[in-house]
C-alpha cells in the first residue's frame, strides 16, 4: 500500500488516528469552519472577532518587555476606520509587513483601546471561495494545512470512484447530492449552505446505515428462539432475596421482575439494562442468574477485563455463599490444567455459574444447559461475540449491562429496538463526592491527597496518557515519579501496556490497602470497586469525556464517606467541565456530553457504551436518527428489492469486520 504522504512521522500521526488510505482522509471530516468573510464594521462588540481588509499605514515596530515580543502598527479598513493593531510574539512581521500593501487582518476587537489584538494577517484579499477554512481535529504536531492539502489530493485521486451508498429513491426523496459532491462540499466549502447540503447526506447516510446494521442484528437474535423451560416462580425467589445483605432500590425491583418476565417468555431475552455508577446493576445480574438456576440452567457472566471478572466472581461467591450454587471463574490467564477442570465440569454441568472475560466462548468450552448469558459493558464486545456466547446453549436468554446512563429516547434509537431497563435511584449509602476544578500545580491537589491518607483512605491519580508526550499532557510515567518522591512505596502504577500479572498485582495490594494512591490510566474507569477510595485527581480533565470524568468519578465514595474528585487542567476554557461540579446525575452528564461531542469532533476520550459516530451528534440530530429509523425498517421489508440488496450485503460485511476487529 502506497504511504499517504512523504513524511515517516506524517504517515504515523495518520497511523495514530486510523487514517491510512484516501478514503480515510477524505472521511476525516473538519470539527468546524472558520470563516474569514469579511467583518460588517457598523456596531462592532467588545471581543467580537473581525476579519478585515485594508492597508498598514505606519511602520511596525517591535518591542521586548519581559521575554514578550510586542508588535504594533495602525491599519486602515477599506471602509476607512482606523485600527490600532498589536501583535504578541510574532516579531518578523515588523521585517515582513509593507505601508500601503493590502492585507486581510484577523483577530479580536478591544472597543475600550479601539485596538485589534492580531490572531494572523495575510496579503492581499481573501479569494471568495476560499473564505471558509476547514478545522480538523488533529495531533498537536500535525498542522492543519497539511491536512486540508492531503485531503484535496485524496479526493483527486478518488475521484469518479466514491460510492453512494444510499439508494435513489431516498437521495430523491430528500433531495440530496451525491456522495462525491457531499465529500467534496465539506473539505471545500465554498459557501456556508454547501456545508449543510454536504452534512445533510453524510448525516442521513450514516444514520440510515447504522439504523440498519441495529434492524439487522435484532433480527438475528430475535431468530434465536430458545427451548421451552419451566417458568420461574418469583415466589421461590424471595427466601434468597431475603438473604441480601441490601435493601434493593424500588428499580432494582421493577428491572429484577422485568427480566425474569423475559426469561419465562418463548422468545430469546434480549435486554440492556442501563444505570448510572453505583445504582446496582450487578445485583440485579445476580438476582437473574439465581432465577436462572432455579430452572435448572447454568449462567454465564462476561466480563471486558479479567480485573472486572476477578471482581465479579469474589461479589458472587460473597452474595451466594449460603446457597449450594457452585461458582467458577474463567480468563486466557487461568493455568491450563485448572483451567481443563472448569471445562470439563461446565461441560459435565457442576458448574452453575461462570464468570469470566472472552474465554468463556471459545470453541472447546461446552456448556451443560446454558440459559442465561450476562455481558457487562456490553459496547467492549463485539454483536458476533455476544450470540456466539449466547448460542452454546439452546439459545439462551441475553442480558447486556451499560454503565453508561442515556436519556430514554435516545436509548431506543440508539439500540433499535432492543427492550431496556433502566436504573435512577441508588441504594440507601447515598455517595457525597465534592468535585471541584483546579489548575494542576495547585497546592490543593497534595493536601487533598494527605488528608486522605491521614484519614486511612485511598486515592486515584488519572492520567490521559501512558508514555510522555510533547504536546504537554501528563502522563501516568511523569505522574508516577512525582508522587513517588513525595509518598514513595506508598504509590502504584497501573496502565494497559503492563503485563495481565503485574496489573492483577498492583490492584491486588490496592484492594488490600498496601498501595494507598493508585497513579492510572483510565483502565480504572469500570468495575474498580474499592470502597476506602475518597480522593481523585484527574490530570488534564478537558482531555477526557464529560461522561468518562462520571465514571471515573464513580470509583470514589463508594462507601458513603465525604469524597473528594479534583479535575486539574491548565486550560483557560474549562466551562464544559462546571457541569460536573453541580451534577452527579449520569443521564444529564451523558446528555451534555453528547451535545459537545460535535460531528467529526475526536477530541478526548471516547464516551463508554455510545457509539462513535463521525457526523451525527446524537443529540441535535436525533429528528435525523428517528427518520433514518423507519426509512431502514421500510428497506428490510423489501430487502428483495434490488435497489436495496447493495445496501443491505455492505451492512451486514460491516458487522462481521466491526466483530472480528473486537474479537
Amino acid at each position: 500500500m502506497d504511504k499517504l504522504t512523504k513524511s515517516p512521522r506524517l504517515n504515523y500521526l495518520l497511523g495514530q488516528m486510523g487514517i491510512f488510505t484516501p478514503y480515510d482522509v477524505i472521511n476525516h471530516l473538519p470539527r468546524r469552519y472558520e470563516d474569514f468573510s469579511y467583518s460588517l464594521e457598523k456596531d462592532i462588540k467588545d471581543k467580537q472577532r473581525l476579519v478585515l481588509l485594508g492597508k498598514v499605514i505606519s511602520i511596525p515596530k517591535n518591542v521586548r518587555a519581559r521575554g514578550i515580543d510586542i508588535l504594533t502598527f495602525d491599519f486602515m479598513s477599506t471602509s476607512r476606520r482606523y485600527y490600532k493593531v498589536v501583535f504578541f510574539n510574532q516579531p518578523y512581521l515588523a521585517k515582513t509587513l509593507k505601508i500601503d500593501e493590502t492585507y486581510s487582518l484577523v483577530g479580536t476587537f478591544n472597543l475600550k483601546r479601539n485596538e485589534v489584538d492580531g490572531q494572523r494577517i495575510l496579503k492581499g484579499e481573501i479569494p471568495h471561495e476560499e473564505r471558509l477554512k476547514p478545522i480538523y481535529s488533529l495531533p498537536s504536531d500535525y498542522q492543519n494545512h497539511l491536512f486540508a492539502s492531503l485531503a484535496k489530493k485524496s479526493l483527486e485521486t478518488v475521484k469518479g470512484k466514491i460510492s453512494t451508498v444510499i439508494p435513489y429513491d431516498y437521495l430523491n426523496k430528500y433531495r440530496l447530492v451525491n456522495k462525491e459532491i457531499a465529500l467534496n462540499w465539506a473539505h471545500n466549502p465554498k459557501s456556508p449552505e454547501e456545508i449543510r447540503q454536504a452534512l445533510r447526506h453524510l448525516k442521513y447516510e450514516e444514520a440510515l446505515t447504522f439504523s440498519l446494521k441495529n434492524q439487522l442484528i435484532r433480527e438475528s437474535n430475535k431468530s434465536l428462539s430458545k427451548i421451552k423451560k419451566e417458568p420461574i416462580d418469583l415466589d421461590i425467589c424471595q427466601p434468597f432475596l431475603d438473604t441480601i445483605p441490601y435493601k434493593l432500590t424500588e428499580d432494582q425491583v421493577v428491572a429484577s421482575k422485568e427480566i425474569i418476565e423475559d426469561m419465562n417468555q418463548s422468545a430469546l431475552m434480549y435486554r440492556l439494562l442501563q444505570g448510572d455508577v453505583g445504582t446496582g446493576k450487578t445485583l440485579v445480574s445476580f438476582i437473574a442468574l439465581y432465577a436462572n438456576h432455579l430452572r435448572g440452567d447454568q449462567g454465564a457472566l462476561m466480563a471486558p477485563t479479567d480485573a472486572l471478572a476477578r471482581q465479579h466472581y469474589a461479589n458472587a461467591v460473597k452474595l451466594f455463599k449460603d446457597t449450594k450454587l457452585k461458582i467458577a471463574l474463567l480468563l486466557g490467564s487461568t493455568p491450563l490444567s485448572e483451567k481443563k477442570q472448569i471445562k470439563e465440569d461446565l461441560k459435565e454441568g457442576y458448574i452453575d455459574i461462570i464468570i469470566g472475560t472472552h474465554a468463556l466462548f471459545t470453541k472447546d468450552t461446552i456448556y451443560s444447559s446454558l440459559g442465561l448469558v450476562i455481558i457487562d459493558e456490553q459496547h467492549r464486545f463485539g454483536v458476533n461475540q455476544r450470540i456466539a456466547l449466547a448460542s452454546k446453549g439452546d439459545h439462551a436468554d441475553l442480558l447486556m449491562m451499560s454503565a453508561t446512563p442515556i436519556p430514554r429516547s435516545l436509548a431506543l434509537t440508539i439500540y433499535g429496538d432492543l427492550d431496556i431497563s433502566t436504573l435512577y435511584s441508588f441504594p440507601s449509602t447515598k455517595r457525597d463526592v465534592v468535585t471541584s476544578i483546579v489548575r494542576s500545580e495547585d497546592t490543593a491537589i497534595f493536601e487533598a491527597v494527605d488528608n486522605a491518607l491521614e484519614s486511612s483512605k485511598q486515592v486515584y491519580v488519572i492520567a490521559p496518557l501512558i508514555d510522555f508526550s510533547e504536546d504537554g499532557r501528563f502522563s501516568v510515567e511523569q505522574l508516577y515519579a512525582r508522587y513517588v518522591l513525595k509518598y514513595k512505596s506508598l504509590v502504584g502504577l497501573l496502565h494497559g501496556k503492563m503485563k495481565q500479572e503485574e496489573k492483577e498485582e498492583v490492584l491486588d495490594k490496592f484492594y488490600r490497602g498496601e498501595i494507598k494512591i493508585l497513579v492510572s490510566t483510565q483502565v480504572v474507569e469500570v468495575g474498580i470497586d474499592v470502597k476506602s477510595a475518597n480522593t481523585m485527581i484527574i490530570y488534564d480533565a478537558t482531555h477526557f469525556g464529560l461522561a468518562s470524568l462520571h465514571q471515573l468519578r464513580g470509583r470514589i465514595g463508594r462507601d458513603g464517606s465525604k469524597s473528594f474528585c479534583l479535575l486539574a487542567s491548565n486550560e483557560e476554557d474549562v466551562d464544559k467541565l462546571e457541569i460536573l461540579t453541580r451534577s452527579e446525575d449520569g443521564f444529564a452528564i451523558a446528555e451534555e456530553d453528547m451535545k459537545q461531542r460535535g460531528p467529526g469532533e475526536l477530541a478526548g476520550i471516547k464516551q463508554s457504551g455510545i457509539p462513535d459516530f463521525s457526523f451525527l451528534n446524537i443529540v441535535d440530530d436525533y429528528k435525523i436518527f428517528v427518520v433514518a429509523r423507519d426509512d431502514a425498517k421500510e428497506i428490510l421489508k423489501h430487502k428483495d428489492n434490488k435497489n436495496y440488496q447493495w445496501l443491505i450485503s455492505r451492512v451486514e460485511k460491516s458487522i462481521n469486520e466491526e466483530d472480528r476487529k473486537k474479537a
